[in-house]
């Protein structure tokens, strides 16, 4: 997986005298309105599922009638999402990658897609905008040895009975759960830091994303920094196609960043997953593993990494499809996923999200970002950069009214800015538990 190495001229550029730093101080319908989809979207987290103690041993010839059920239903469902590998390679971070040939991957399990192949690459991309860049690539770890997948065969990263067992049952497995709308994001274990547009029609969105390996103090938390594509009523048919990273224990066992996608046509209740964790999202790239570790990461004022997300809906057949870096086409979403995205999106939004399961009683220590405040700039503060919207026209444009929010300030917080060299960027995040966040 490629990541960019920030030339550190950048730096010089970063200064703060033309940002501006937003909290909670707008109109409260804005901020209603975005609380509310931020709750809606929330992934479930709670501490209901099973720990190291209560996993089963392999070797172990004696189990509860229930426990025999519930390994029996795990291993199903592990021979129905594991395909049938050409090539399988062992990453040095752990994972197993399996080279599953194209046209056996899960996205052709759904009835829509049966017995179809990958479509061929738009002939169209979203007209750029592209600034004055200096970038260096890498690639995911699993890559590292010059391993690669062969042509015509997708890199998936093997789902293993540990990977299911650290969920509470299968069917929470991979999924955001939804627990019930709260409409006062203040109550809720998830907290964000994040920038918005909305009011218009969006036909996709692109941005750099800084690469950390944030703290996570519990199994049940996690860490990420994303963007969203956002349509619908905000209630039952909420549409949201998601890309990023993230740091989760729960659903890859480590404290990895990891490039991540999701996508979701209810809010969250029956469709959707994380990656390629159901039929959905069509990859066609044979380079990147999506649910792979990001390698190299940014380290506090040292070398900086980012990776480039850009997603947009193709106007001839009006799929959603997935560039990572630079320029490399990951796949896409089929458009007979969506109801409202099946036409345009209503709000496009980017930053972070940690969530705060208070497991000892007292506000988590997981960090979002770099785990530093927004004020401390670059090297030192997660960023996004290079914000973009992709309009009716297929052209990438510049933001024209980006609202800021950080719904627990002094436990993660944001600041925005605008240069030459970064157009519309943001720094945000925080170490979460500190003295005026107990």
């Amino acid at each position: 997986m490629h990541t960019n190495n920030i030339d550190k001229d950048s730096a010089q550029i970063m200064a703060f005298s033309s940002s501006k730093s937003y909290i909670t101080n707008y109109n409260p319908i804005i901020f209603t309105f975005v609380a509310f989809f931020l709750i809606v979207s929330s992934s479930s987290s709670s501490s209901s599922g099973l720990d190291s103690g209560s996993r089963i041993p392999a070797n172990q010839t004696f189990r509860p009638r229930h426990e025999l059920h519930k390994l029996k239903r795990i291993r199903s469902y592990l021979r129905n999402i594991n395909k049938p590998a050409v090539k399988t390679i062992q990453s040095s971070d752990g994972d197993i990658i399996d080279c599953v040939q194209s046209h056996l991957q899960p996205a052709f399990d759904h009835p829509k897609l049966k017995g179809h192949k990958p479509l061929e690459p738009p002939a169209e991309r979203p007209k750029r905008h592209d600034l004055n860049d200096s970038v260096s690539e890498s690639f995911q770890s699993w890559t590292n040895n010059g391993e690669s997948c062969p042509e015509g065969s997708i890199p998936i990263r093997r789902t293993t009975e540990k990977d299911v067992l650290r969920a509470n049952s299968i069917r929470r497995f991979g999924k955001k759960i939804r627990r019930g709308v709260r409409r006062d994001t203040m109550s809720s274990d998830h907290e964000h830091a994040v920038g918005f547009v909305n009011g218009e029609e969006y036909y996709g969105a692109k941005a750099s994303i800084n690469v950390w390996a944030p703290h996570v103090t519990d199994q049940y938390e996690f860490s990420l920094s994303q963007l969203w594509v956002i349509s619908g009523s905000f209630g039952n048919d909420l549409n949201t196609i998601e890309a990023g990273w993230q740091v989760s224990p729960e659903l890859y066992g480590d404290n990895f960043p990891r490039f991540f996608t999701y996508w979701t046509t209810d809010a969250y209740q029956a469709t959707g997953c994380y990656n390629l964790l159901c039929s959905g999202f069509v990859q066609i790239n044979h380079k990147i593993a999506i649910g792979a570790a990001i390698s190299p990461r940014s380290s506090y004022n040292t070398k900086q990494f980012d990776i480039g997300i850009m997603i947009w809906k193709d106007p001839k057949h009006g799929h959603w499809w997935l560039e990572f870096g630079q320029g490399l086409l990951v796949g896409y979403w089929p458009s007979f996923l969506f109801s409202h995205l099946q036409r345009h999106a209503s709000m496009i939004q980017f930053g972070g999200e940690i969530v705060n399961t208070r497991s000892m009683g007292y506000h988590t220590s997981t960090q979002m970002g770099s785990g530093h405040f927004a004020e401390e700039g670059f090297r030192k503060a997660s960023y996004f950069r290079n914000l973009q919207v992709v309009d009716w026209d297929n052209s990438l444009i510049p933001l024209s009214n980006l609202h800021l929010l950080a719904d627990h300030p002094n436990c993660y917080d944001i600041r925005a800015g605008k240069n030459n060299v970064w157009g519309n960027y943001f720094y945000y995040g925080g170490p979460g538990r500190n003295s005026r966040c107990p």
